[in-house]
C-alpha cells in the first residue's frame, strides 16, 4: 500500500474523502452519536481504509477525532455484541501503519488487545437457510396453484355450459333433418336475421388536464454538504428523502438511505447553512452527472423574478424553500388543490418540470404557491399553497413574488 503522498484520487474519491472529513467534524461535537458510529463501523467491516484500500487524509481525520474517545472505551464498547470492533481495528491500523505518516509514540497509541473478542457474530447455517428458502418457495407455489385452481374451475364450468348449448343445437338440427326426410318435404329456408343497428361509438376519453402533482415533491434532510471538487459554483449534498432501498443511485449514510444532490448554490448560500437542514426537493427528475458527480434530485430555492428584458446574472439573492421544522424526511409535499400521485421518473422529452415551473412562486406571506394562471396548459386560474402531507406550509425567508426552481 503506497503512502498518502503518492496517491492519486478520482473526483468521486475526492468527494468521498470530503464527506468523511465532514463526518469526522460531526463526531468531534457528538463523539457518542450511536447512529454515526454504527454506520462507520458497518462501512469499515468490509474495508481496510475508508476508501476501501487507498489511504487518505480522511482516515487520519477519523483517527485524530476518535482515538482519544476509543482509548476510554470499555471492552464491551470495543468488541461486545453492541460494540464497534471494526472502528477499533481501523484506528489500530492507522496508528501503526507507516503509509499514514503519523509516527504516533507507543505511549500515546490506543492499547488494543487482539486476543480480546467478547462477541462473534454467529455463522449462518447454510443448509438450514437453504431449507427455509425452499419451504418459502414451496408455500408461494402452493398459493399460486390455489389461485390457478379457482380459475381452472371457472373455465371448466364455462366449457361445460358451452358443450351443453352445442349439444342442444345439434339435436335440434337432427330433428329438423329427420322431419324433412319423413314427410318428403324440402327443408325450409332459413330466415335471415335482422341485423341489429350499429351502436354509435362512445366518444373518445378526454385526456386528463396536466397537473403539477406529477412532480414528486418531498421533504429532504441534508445530512452533510461539501464543495464540489471540480466545480466552483456547486455544492454536493447527501440528502435523506424517504427512499426505502439502496440502488445504484442511492447510498447509505449514517443509517439512512440518501441521494447525492448537486446544487449551484456555492457562493450564494454559506456552506454552514447547508448542513443538517430541511429542504424541499424534486425527487423524480432523471439523474444527471454534474462534473463527474451524479445528481439524483434537485433542491428548490427562490430568487427574484426577472423583469422583461432582464438577464439572470446568477448573483442572487437566493433563499432555500423550507418545510416545517418538524416535517419528516420523505414526507410528500403538494400544492393545495392539486393533489395526486407523481410519476416515477419524469420523461425529459415531455418537459413536465419545464411546463409547471413558471407557476412556482411566492406570495406576500413568503409562502411558496403555484399560480395556475402562469401555466396555460392547466386551463385554470388561482393560487395553491405548497403544503406538506401533515398540513404545514413551505416558506422562504424574505422574497415575495419570487421565482422558485
Amino acid at each position: 500500500m503506497a503512502a498518502i503522498s503518492s496517491q492519486k484520487y478520482s473526483s468521486i474519491e475526492e468527494t468521498e474523502i470530503q464527506q468523511w472529513i465532514t463526518t469526522s467534524d460531526r463526531l468531534k461535537s457528538s463523539p457518542a452519536d450511536s447512529s454515526i458510529l454504527e454506520a462507520l463501523n458497518s462501512h469499515l467491516s468490509t474495508r481496510t481504509t475508508l476508501l476501501g484500500t487507498k489511504p487518505s487524509k480522511a482516515d487520519i481525520s477519523i483517527y485524530e477525532t476518535l482515538a482519544p474517545v476509543v482509548a476510554k472505551w470499555t471492552s464491551e464498547q470495543r468488541t461486545g455484541q453492541q460494540g464497534h470492533p471494526y472502528i477499533v481495528r481501523h484506528l489500530d491500523f492507522v496508528q501503526n501503519s507507516a503509509v499514514f505518516g503519523l509516527d504516533v509514540k507507543d505511549t500515546e497509541k490506543i492499547k488494543v488487545d487482539s486476543e480480546e473478542i467478547l462477541y462473534v457474530t454467529p455463522p449462518v447455517d447454510a443448509k438450514a437457510e437453504k431449507e427455509r428458502l425452499k419451504k418459502e418457495k414451496a408455500a408461494a407455489a402452493a398459493a399460486a396453484a390455489g389461485g390457478s385452481g379457482a380459475d381452472a374451475t371457472l373455465a371448466d364450468r364455462t366449457k361445460a355450459a358451452a358443450e351443453t348449448v352445442m349439444k342442444k343445437a345439434v339435436d335440434a338440427k337432427d330433428a329438423v333433418v329427420a322431419a324433412g326426410g319423413a314427410g318428403g318435404e324440402a327443408k325450409p329456408k332459413k330466415e335471415k336475421k335482422e341485423k341489429a343497428p350499429k351502436q354509435p361509438k362512445p366518444p373518445a376519453a378526454t385526456a386528463a388536464a396536466p397537473t403539477p402533482a406529477l412532480i414528486d415533491l418531498r421533504v429532504g434532510h441534508i445530512l452533510k454538504a461539501i464543495k464540489h471538487p471540480e466545480a466552483d459554483s456547486l455544492y454536493v449534498s447527501t440528502v435523506a428523502m424517504g427512499d426505502k432501498e439502496v440502488t445504484e443511485d442511492y447510498t447509505e449514510y449514517e443509517g439512512q438511505i440518501c441521494r447525492t444532490v448537486c446544487s449551484g448554490l456555492n457562493g450564494l448560500i454559506p456552506l454552514e447553512e447547508m448542513q443538517g437542514r430541511k429542504v424541499v426537493v424534486v425527487a423524480n427528475l432523471k439523474p444527471v452527472k454534474m462534473r463527474g458527480v451524479k445528481s439524483c434530485a434537485m433542491v428548490l430555492a427562490a430568487s427574484p423574478k426577472l423583469k422583461e428584458g432582464e438577464v439572470d446574472d446568477h448573483k442572487g439573492p437566493i433563499e432555500l424553500v423550507s418545510p416545517p421544522a418538524d416535517a419528516k424526511a420523505g414526507e410528500r409535499v403538494n400544492f393545495e388543490g392539486w393533489e395526486g400521485e407523481p410519476e416515477g421518473v419524469l420523461n425529459p422529452k415531455k418537459k413536465v418540470w419545464e411546463m409547471f415551473q413558471p407557476g412556482f412562486t411566492t406570495n406576500d406571506s413568503f409562502e411558496v404557491v403555484f399560480d395556475a394562471g402562469e401555466v396555460k396548459e392547466t386551463g385554470k386560474q388561482g393560487l395553491g399553497k405548497l403544503v406538506t402531507k401533515s398540513g404545514g406550509h413551505c416558506i422562504v425567508k424574505s422574497l415575495k413574488g419570487a421565482t422558485v426552481r
